[in-house]
């Protein structure tokens, strides 16, 4: 590296220029599409021949054909293009490495906005399994129709839709999206259910959602992390410099063994050097200023007076770094990184990604536990001591207990005593003592005769060895020998011990021999650290994240260690030394394991130099770092001068790289970079001079790029670029750069030319780059950003007429686009060329259904985005109508004549018109009645003629049956066809039964004609009114036409009716044997249906109009009044043929007083009748059974009243009538009992009939029962026998 203060050679710099051209020359061929789009990170070095070189292998043909020639070419230049891309990754990655190491610019931003994450295929698959499996039933969410039926539309319409999962898999889709676009969905919904008392509609939507997100978690959760995320899942977040370093790796496909040498030799880890190289960038970026401004080497600029300025510009910006530089202290990496260090240490699970080595390891973090097994076997060479003296020994490890064995003789010193002990010492001392009894009586203590002082590791031997006892002065045990075991485990997180040389830049500082134990502390952490004698802590400690280790050479200089191994990372090399080979191939296989370094040491093939031990020969680690990256080709990047090259052209390849990876990455960020990435670009721009407009001319292009091969990309950025270009070209930027060069207005202008197409292409496919208004706003924001792009310049508004014409034009192309897919989608163009006329109906029916749900997503998802010009939408609407009616014609001229299977279609498109107010009476609405207004007035006249017909062939035909059945069946019964027509009337979907025949289901109707008549007039008004006819003037029309209509129907049915009934009733005879037929009372009902229908289907809205509803009416009450006075006359008649055989006992009479004699004559000899009360009994049986039978079979009860009424009075008044004529004769005992049985009788039953009391008790009853009353007192006096108990008390208890 070069020194601070030094300067280059002119040689140096001549080298220099030369190969930042080559660099240069690099990345503008790249930017101009000799590049790909994300280049492949190098998994080889390749190897590229040098022109006529000749390489070692067989001889080629002496005439080698044109194709060899060609491939061989090819490969060639494939070599030397790899080459070259790669030398241009590393040298931008030097660039962008130094960014990272010492920002004194930019810092990430913390106020931008947090993206989803992606959901991809398989996510979406399992969503749409677990919504199928709701809907089956196979969970165990509790939910309500409701709910169900919102799931279902969701699923339907959502989730199964093509424009969902081609969106999803352009990546521009999360979950939240897919919860946003259901919450809408009920939220519409839950606002049309009716209220219910307790339950607000706030807290059905909330539990809507939680369902919904109990279906998308499932059995787990959907976006479910595992525990250790991956570098792309935390890029929302603010950043380390390790994970910026690792994130520039895999976007410009650096190997970590590159990142570790260029790291090393650049010395990023230096604040004083990260320093110095910037003030050499920033003197060199001066120097160039001024050479430009001597040499008038100038961009081409839009006026000539920028010359001047873009120096001084230049100057200002280099002043403005200077200041920045200036103001940062003198600390390692700036004070943003020493700011998110002491976060990270104060709250470790901000960023719980595995990076454990940015939380710095204590030396209380490593905490090891040992278990010691001291097994004493016996003592040799015990000879001071008396043969039966007792001994015993003692154990201890240093630091904690001490335990004792049992007694021996001195004779036999053997134990076999086993201790155990515990200890956090990896180096512990253990003390072993031979004691034996003092026999003393002062002696305090037992006599020690020899201690031994061990000091076992974890690989000491572990089998009985024999140890000299160190014995007290002028001991004769000079031979004292103990026999010992002892073992010491491993616990299970210390991977290896041992002794070695080593020597570091941060710890481990002197070359000396340490004892080593490389300890895992967690799952991905591990630490080398170096102990002493009874220490339980480190004495240092070095955390293996990062670390590379390697075999390496002996090292000249230092003293002690044979085998040599060191450990790499940026910042930090650590030499190690053992004594032995085996020993370096055991730690270094260790440490392999513990860093996971994917590259694996192997032990160098030539014999290993031994290390002479001689002088003490320091070397600089930092000049072995610079050897080793000059030994792997790094040297030319990391030397290289950043002012020689075009960074303008490097930003560029920079940018579309990190863009590729950021929209490769886990988070929908529709184009916008993350927190780091912003970081990154911006420092970049700033130390290195690289223009704004250029940035945001190479973001929009890079974007584009990208929007047109399918990725969904936030307008609202693309407009922040395009204003920040918009404002620099035509001189109004907010930060004082004023200098435009050429090519920026240039590019400024293909660009926004570039920019309007594509915009207007989205607005074209609006359906299909915004679905179902997702990204949320996107349309509204490209329509704005449109707006914008139309202007001439930044200060004078474009014309709103300008901007609607260009809306105008893209709602045309939209409308044709959408409705050929939808064609497309349902394959019409093949059906309505070949099929039948049934089939195309069917088919249309089908499209127009289709296009009916394609306006009404368009209403709910893009109408907002539209709401500056509505009519533009109608006009698309109308665009898209017209389309579909060619369709629509051509399947309706196929149908046959008189078909009335079209009027669904009709239903179907009039009431999506009607109720759309841009759309209703449109020219779509109107070409539809022009259609339809023939059909229907042929219908209705046909279907007038076949009711007319029917009534007369009807009623002819009529049997006067009581219907029961008719109802029951009615929603399946078939219009009747129309006379000398083939075809059946419409079934219109919405047809059932009519609402008046509801109550009617378990009594008897009327007849069969009148039955079918008021079900055709019913059901002909409603199809008629479910047309909802658009027309006002139309619709008037035909319902006035039905309602007279009707009531001319119902006139001639109830004329025809009260013929038929006179008719019948002259048929019937006039005694007591008397029933009323079904058949009258089939009659009386029909009028009483006629009564009841008339109110419905001849009854109009308006003034004049109500005449037909009152004659119709009229007309019924007289006819029900005729017939009752019929019926009563009926009646009547039947009661004077009673009263004529009484007639016969009259008094005075020859036929009285024979009836006298011969009835006395014959009660001597056997028990004759009493006549009154046969005829009595008969006649009151035909009252009760004839008013059961109007009671039962005639259905309106006013009117039953009004007959009985009348029956009742006439009745009475006939009797009345009758003992008038008898005023002067007195009533024959005969007389008098039947007519006191008839009237007390009759009285009762119509009174239980429910006669008022005003009608029975009428002047009339009074007269009669005063004059029955006098008779029978008269008889009561005159004739012993009396009426025997029948009497006109009321407190009689006659029966019957």
């Amino acid at each position: 590296m070069l020194d601070p203060s030094s300067s280059e050679e002119e040689s140096d710099e001549v080298l220099e220029e030369e190969r930042g051209e080559v660099l240069v020359a690099a990345a503008a061929g790249g930017c101009s599409g000799s590049l790909p789009r994300a280049l492949p990170a190098p998994n080889r070095e390749p190897r590229v021949r040098e022109p006529g070189r000749q390489g070692s292998g067989p001889a080629r043909p002496a005439s080698p054909s044109p194709s060899v020639l060609s491939e061989g070419r090819e490969e060639q230049e494939r070599l030397q293009k790899e080459e070259r891309e790669k030398r241009l990754r590393l040298q931008l990655y030097v660039f962008i490495v130094r960014c990272i190491a010492y920002p004194f610019n930019a810092k990430q931003p913390t106020d931008m906005a947090r993206r989803q994450q992606k959901l991809n295929r398989q996510q979406l698959q399992i969503l749409k399994e677990r919504f199928q499996a709701f809907l089956n039933g196979e969970t165990q969410i509790v939910a309500d129709e409701a709910f169900c039926n919102a799931v279902r539309s969701y699923y339907e319409v959502f989730l199964k839709s093509d424009r969902v999962a081609r969106m999803v898999h352009s990546g521009g889709c999360s979950a939240n999206d897919f919860r946003d676009v259901f919450k809408k969905n009920i939220e519409k919904r839950v606002r049309s259910l009716p209220e219910i008392d307790g339950l607000s509609k706030e807290t059905v939507l909330s539990s809507w959602i939680a369902k919904y997100d109990a279906i998308c978690r499932g059995e787990e959760d959907l976006c479910k992390q595992p525990n250790r995320m991956a570098l792309s899942a935390v890029s929302e977040l603010i950043l380390s410099k390790e994970q910026l370093y690792e994130m520039f790796q895999q976007i410009l496909g650096i190997k970590k063994l590159e990142h570790q040498l260029i790291y090393n030799a650049c010395q990023l880890d230096n604040a004083d050097e990260q320093a110095a190289q910037i003030r050499r960038e920033l003197d060199g970026r001066l120097q160039m200023a001024e050479q430009m401004t001597k040499e008038r080497k100038f961009p081409k600029f839009v006026a000539k007076e920028m010359e001047n300025m873009f120096i001084e510009e230049l100057r200002s910006s280099v002043n403005l770094l200077m200041a920045n530089l200036e103001s940062l202290p003198v600390s390692k990496g700036g004070p943003e990184f020493k700011l998110q260090k002491l976060k990270r240490s104060q709250n470790s699970a901000f960023l719980d990604i595995g990076d454990e080595n940015e939380i710095q390891l204590s030396k209380s973090d490593v905490v090891l536990s040992f278990t010691l097994e001291i097994v004493i076997m016996e003592v040799q060479g015990l000879k001071s001591v008396a043969p039966n003296r007792i001994v015993y020994c003692t154990m201890e490890v240093e630091g904690g207990e001490k335990l004792q064995t049992d007694q021996a003789e001195a004779s036999r010193p053997q134990w076999g005593t086993q201790g155990d002990f515990t200890t956090t010492h990896p180096r512990p001392v253990v003390k072993v003592k031979l004691f034996t009894e003092s026999t003393g009586v002062l002696a305090l203590e037992d006599k020690e005769l020899g201690r031994v002082i061990l000091y076992p590791t974890s690989n000491s031997s572990k089998s009985p060895e024999l140890h000299k006892m160190i014995v007290p002065k002028n001991s004769q045990d000079t031979d004292l020998k103990i026999k010992l075991a002892v073992r010491m485990d491993k616990p299970p997180h210390m991977k290896h011990c041992g002794y070695l040389y080593a020597l570091g830049q941060k710890v481990w500082k002197r070359w000396k021999k340490r004892y080593f134990v490389l300890v895992q502390v967690s799952q991905y952490t591990f630490a080398m650290c170096s102990y002493r004698e009874k220490k339980s802590e480190p004495q240092e400690l070095m955390q293996l994240e990062g670390y590379t280790v390697d075999y390496t050479a002996p090292h000249t200089g230092l003293q002690g260690g044979r085998m040599f191994f060191n450990a790499v990372k940026e910042g930090d090399t650590v030499i190690f030394a053992s004594d032995d080979d085996q020993d370096r191939i055991l730690w270094v296989q260790a440490i392999y394991r513990a860093t996971g370094q994917s590259y694996k040491p192997i032990p160098a093939s030539q014999a290993q130099k031994m290390n002479p031990k001689g002088g003490n020969v320091h070397m600089e680690l930092s000049q072995l770092h610079a050897d080793r990256a000059q030994k792997h080709g790094m040297d030319e990047f990391i030397s290289a001068n950043p002012c020689k090259f075009d960074h303008a052209s490097l930003f560029r390849v920079l940018q579309r790289q990190t863009l590729d990876h950021r929209l490769n990455d886990s988070y929908s960020c529709l184009g916008w970079f993350s927190p780091g990435q912003v970081f990154v670009l911006d420092e970049y721009c700033a130390r290195y001079g690289v223009r704004g407009c250029h940035r945001h001319l190479c973001y929009l292009n890079e974007l584009m790029d990208h929007s047109e091969n399918g990725a969904v990309i936030d307008p609202t950025l693309l407009h922040y670029s395009f204003a920040f270009c918009a404002s620099h070209v035509h001189g109004n930027r907010p930060d004082g750069i004023g200098t435009v060069s050429v090519e920026e207005r240039e590019r400024f202008e293909e660009t926004k030319n570039r920019l309007s197409s594509l915009l207007e292409n989205q607005i074209s496919h609006f359906r299909y780059c915004f679905p179902f208004g997702r990204p949320e706003g996107a349309l509204k924001a490209t329509l704005s950003l449109l707006e914008r792009v139309l202007m001439k310049d930044i200060a004078t508004p474009i014309p709103a007429e300008e901007v609607k014409k260009v809306v105008r034009k893209c709602l045309e192309k939209a409308a044709l686009i959408n409705y050929m897919r939808l064609t497309e989608y349902a394959k019409i163009e093949e059906i309505l060329n070949q099929a039948t006329p049934a089939r195309k109906l069917e088919e249309v029916l089908h499209l127009a259904e289709l296009c009916i749900e394609v306006l009404q997503q368009n209403e709910e998802h893009h109408a907002e985005a539209f709401t500056w010009w509505p009519d533009l939408l109608a006009e698309h609407a109308e665009k898209f109508w017209s389309l579909f009616s060619v369709d629509m014609d051509s399947a309706l001229e196929a149908q046959p004549q008189d078909s009335w299977d079209t009027f669904p279609l009709f239903q179907l498109l009039n009431n999506f018109l009607r109720n759309d107010k841009l759309l209703h009476n449109g020219k779509f609405h109107k070409h539809l009645q022009e259609i339809f207004v023939p059909l229907v007035v042929r219908y209705v006249d046909l279907m007038e003629s076949s009711i007319a017909q029917s009534i007369h062939r009807g009623l002819e035909q009529e049997s006067w049956q009581p219907v029961k059945s008719i109802t029951n069946s009615l929603p399946n019964v078939a219009l009747p066809k129309v006379p000398s027509l083939p075809l059946n009337l419409p079934q219109i979907p919405s047809f059932s039964a009519p609402t008046w025949m509801a109550s009617l289901y378990d009594s008897n109707n009327g007849s069969a004609t009148s039955e079918d008549l008021f079900w055709k007039l019913d059901a002909l008004q409603m199809f008629v009114f479910d047309l909802h006819w658009p027309e006002p003037e139309f619709a008037n029309h035909l319902e006035q036409r039905l309602k007279l209509m009707a009531t001319d129907m119902i006139e001639a049915c109830v004329k025809r009716t009260r013929i038929a009934f006179e008719l019948k009733l002259q048929k019937t005879n006039k005694s007591m044997d008397l029933r009323i037929p079904a058949s009258v009372c089939t009659m009386f009902n029909v009028l009483v249906d006629a009564k009841k229908q008339t109110a419905k289907l001849c009854i109009l809205d308006g003034g004049q109009e109500q005449q037909y509803h009152s004659k119709i009416d009229d007309l019924i009450e007289e006819t029900v009044k005729e017939i009752i006075s019929l019926l009563v006359s009926k009646f009547v008649s039947v009661l004077e043929g009673v009263l004529s055989k009484l007639s016969r006992y009259d008094e005075g009479t020859f036929f009285s007083s024979i009836l006298s004699f011969t009835v006395k004559a014959a009660a001597k000899y056997v028990d004759v009748p009493k006549p009154g009360m046969d005829l009595a009994d008969t006649y009151i049986m035909f009252v009760r059974q004839n008013q059961d039978i109007l009671r039962e079979k005639v259905n309106e009860e006013m009117y039953i009243e009004k007959l009985f009424d009348q029956w009742y009075s006439s009745s009475i008044k006939v009797i009345c009538m009758w003992l008038a004529d008898r005023l002067d004769l007195q009533l024959h005992v005969y007389q008098l009992k039947t007519l006191i049985k008839i009237v007390k009788k009759t009285y009762r039953d119509f009174r239980l009939q429910g006669v008022l009391e005003g009608t029975l008790n009428s002047k009339t009853y009074d007269t009669v029962h005063s004059r029955l009353t006098v008779e029978e007192a008269t008889v009561s006096v005159t004739d012993g026998g009396g009426l025997q108990g029948i009497t006109m008390k009321d407190s009689d208890e006659e029966e019957g």
